[in-house]
Order: C-alpha cells, then sequence, then structure tokens
C-alpha cells in the first residue's frame, strides 16, 4: 500500500517536530509537493575503444617484414603484409571516428605491412632474376658440351692419310689402301672379290709406353657392310702388339676382301684400346 504525501511537503523518515499538523496547508510561498516527482535519468557508459584492428596490423606488419628478410621464408611475407595493410586501414578509420584509439598503433602496421609487401616483391625478383642465370648458365654448358661432342665427333671422321691422336698419346694415320694380291693359299677371300690392303701407322707422342690392345683395324665396304678379313702365307701381313714406346713407331698391315659390286670406297675404323677410346674412322675412295 502506497503511503500518500503530506500535504506540508514532507518526505518519509523525517523528524516530525511535537507541533506538527500533518493536514495543515504549506506555508504561503512554499512549492506545492508533487506525487509524480520524476527520477534523476540513469547515465550513459562511454563508448567502448576498438583497437583490435591496429594491434593485429602491427603483429602482421613485424611478421611480414620478419619473413621477408630471411632469405628462404621471402615467399611467405606477403600474405601477413597484405593484412598488416588492410587491418590497419581500418584501425585509422576508427580512429578518425573516434572508436579507437591506437591510430599510431595502425598507422605503424599500415608501414610495416607496405615495406614487408616490398620485401616479397624485391625477393622474388632476386629469385627470378638468380634462377634465370642459373638455367641460362645450364643451358650454356650443355651447348657447350654438345659442341665439344660434335667437334670431337667431326675430328674422328678422317681422310686416308690424315692422323688422329688419342688421349693416351698414340697419334694412329692410315694410309691410302693399296691392292692387295693374296696367294694361293688364301682363306676370307672369294673368288671374284678385290683384295686391298690396309696400314696402319701408331706414334707415341708421350713420355710413357703405351699399350695397343686392340691392334686389328674394322673395315667396312660401300654399302656400309663388314669387310672379310683376308689371312694368306705370304707373311706381308702384320698385327700391332704390345708396347709402343715414346717417340717410336708401330705399322700394322692388314688385308680386306671386298665384293665387287661395293669395291669403290670403304671406311677403316681403329681405336689402340676399344675399352676407353671411341674408333677413329677413314674413309675415302678407292682406286
Amino acid at each position: 500500500m502506497t503511503m500518500p504525501t503530506p500535504p506540508d511537503g514532507r518526505q518519509p523518515g523525517d523528524r516530525i517536530p511535537d507541533d506538527h499538523d500533518p493536514w495543515r496547508p504549506p506555508p504561503p510561498g512554499a512549492p506545492a509537493a508533487s506525487p509524480w516527482a520524476p527520477y534523476p535519468p540513469a547515465p550513459t557508459p562511454a563508448p567502448q575503444s576498438r583497437n583490435g584492428m591496429g594491434l593485429t596490423a602491427l603483429v602482421l606488419g613485424i611478421v611480414g617484414v620478419v619473413l621477408g628478410l630471411l632469405v628462404i621464408l621471402f615467399w611467405l611475407s606477403w600474405l601477413p603484409a597484405l593484412l598488416a595493410v588492410v587491418f590497419g586501414s581500418i584501425g585509422l578509420s576508427q580512429a578518425r571516428r573516434g572508436r579507437a584509439t591506437n591510430k599510431g598503433m595502425a598507422l605503424t602496421g599500415v608501414v610495416l605491412g607496405a615495406a614487408g609487401l616490398l620485401v616479397a616483391a624485391g625477393g622474388a625478383v632476386l629469385t627470378v632474376t638468380a634462377v634465370q642465370k642459373v638455367a641460362d648458365k645450364a643451358r650454356a654448358e650443355v651447348a657447350d658440351v654438345k659442341a665439344s661432342a660434335s667437334a670431337s665427333e667431326k675430328a674422328r671422321h678422317l681422310a686416308f692419310g690424315e692422323s688422329y691422336t688419342f688421349e693416351n698419346g698414340l697419334k694412329v694415320t692410315i694410309t691410302e689402301p693399296k691392292p692387295y694380291i693374296p696367294d694361293d693359299y688364301v682363306l676370307g677371300h672369294a673368288k671374284g672379290n678385290k683384295a686391298v690392303q690396309v696400314t696402319v701407322r701408331v706414334v707415341n707422342t708421350g713420355t710413357a709406353r703405351v699399350k695397343v690392345d686392340t691392334g686389328l683395324p674394322e673395315v667396312s665396304d660401300a654399302d656400309g657392310a663388314s669387310a672379310e678379313l683376308l689371312i694368306d702365307g705370304s707373311g706381308r701381313q702384320k698385327v700391332i702388339t704390345g708396347y709402343v714406346l715414346p717417340g717410336k713407331e708401330a705399322v700394322g698391315k692388314y688385308a680386306f676382301s671386298l665384293p665387287p659390286d661395293a669395291a669403290d670406297r670403304i671406311e677403316v675404323e681403329f681405336s689402340p684400346d676399344a675399352m676407353q677410346w671411341k674408333d677413329a674412322s677413314w674413309s675415302g675412295p678407292l682406286n
């Protein structure tokens, strides 16, 4: 039950004088008490600062710059650096509107983010340049190897009478083949074939003796077929075997039988050691 306010304007809890009459009208000039006096307004809470964007931008900017300075991790720096710029821009916008108080932190995050992006871009350019240089060097080396191999291969193809020096110091010359008349007792020579003699000269141009392990040449006729080695009892053939001393020459003579329809041109291949050195070849027409 609500107690009515006395007409004299007193509030509950006030001390009542002994001669007080609650129903006596208030003295002249005194304000009348209102039973509907308003309550004082409730205090409005201050707006809460939003500093998370600026702080996040600062942290991401630092991470972006640190990653960018590491050579092997620069490619990871662009993402935190980009996010630092984005979050820092949002933080600056909030600071201008009064919703954040860390404008300096947000600005620092933007600056560090931009620096991280520049470092990432520079690292990418340097990496591409370095890779390009390595690739160009590798291509140049491959081209040099191919050119050297081509030159070496070309140098091993000679005409009769020319010389080729192998890496062991043996200088080999095959002279122009001459017609050969075998004895009556002969092996490897069919009737009607043309017999030729191939002469191989080996000179040791080095300072140590060198062994000739494969002293037999290989002969191909004009059709590319292997010619058959001719053996008779004349004793005119000689096989190079053993060592060749420094400055000395060894001469080998061999006879081959060629079919009449492929006896106008031959190719002779020879190597002093077929297990180590590729054959050199001599070719040309026959008289």
